[in-house]
């Protein structure tokens, strides 16, 4: 049996009397719309548009005793949603409103194409909202994340940016390791054998005794490891 998410809408929506009561289409419309922004709440930092299609002009909206419903399936999870009005008096009735719902979320693209191995700037990004079916895999909507860090491939005007192209620290970068203990701090000089970004660890080689060890990725060209 198909389950239905069930919205009953009073104040402007709901006018409750006692004798039939005559709808618009804008009324109807408005409903349907009302009840997908209810069923689809915005989270994070992430926008939802929300599309109903108009009602044919040609129908005639029967009149109705009781407050209209707006149902939605429940399983709706996609772009495309048939919003179900419906009467339930003694003489009931239905209509079904097609609508869209797009998703967008904030992703940190390439304002221009930038090099391999170029220092990205503020300059080199913007904010901008992608539909979410668009994206694919993990995405960057940090400005803080990417600014100073560097274009380990040359990234496209327009791509998103990705932990996979972008690095604090890249393979072949002359890195400060900084060993501390619980009184003390040590720096060295060394060479980054693996590309990581912040909080990531990484192979790196210390130039002095040529000892390779595993160092977690604090700033640009700086890995720390603790004592």
């Amino acid at each position: 049996m198909k389950l239905f998410f069930y919205i009953l809408l009073f104040g402007q929506f709901a006018l409750a009397k006692s004798f039939a009561t005559s709808y618009d289409h804008a009324y109807i419309e408005e409903l349907a719309k009302s009840a997908l922004e209810a069923y689809y709440p915005a989270e994070d930092n992430e926008k939802v548009s929300i599309t109903v299609a108009s009602i044919d002009p040609r129908i005639k909206v029967q009149t109705c005793q009781i407050p209209l419903e707006a149902n939605i399936p429940e399983n709706s999870s996609g772009r495309n949603v048939n919003v179900k009005i419906s009467c339930d008096d003694s003489t009931p009735w239905n209509i079904y409103l097609p609508a869209k719902v797009e998703v967008t979320l904030p992703v940190i693209v390439a304002k221009k194409t930038i090099g391999k191995g170029s220092v990205i700037t503020a300059d080199h990004i913007e904010k901008v909202y992608l539909s979410a079916t668009k994206i694919r895999g993990a995405i960057v909507n940090n400005e803080a994340l990417v600014i100073g860090a560097k274009a380990e491939k040359r990234i496209a005007k327009g791509r998103a940016f990705n932990p996979r192209n972008i690095c604090l620290v890249c393979e072949g970068d002359i890195v400060t390791i900084i060993a501390s203990g619980k009184n003390f701090s040590i720096k060295a000089r060394g060479e980054a054998l693996s590309s990581g970004n912040n909080q990531e660890q990484i192979q790196v080689r210390n130039s002095r005794s040529n000892k390779i060890i595993t160092a977690t990725v604090k700033a640009i060209n700086t890995v720390v490891i603790n004592l």
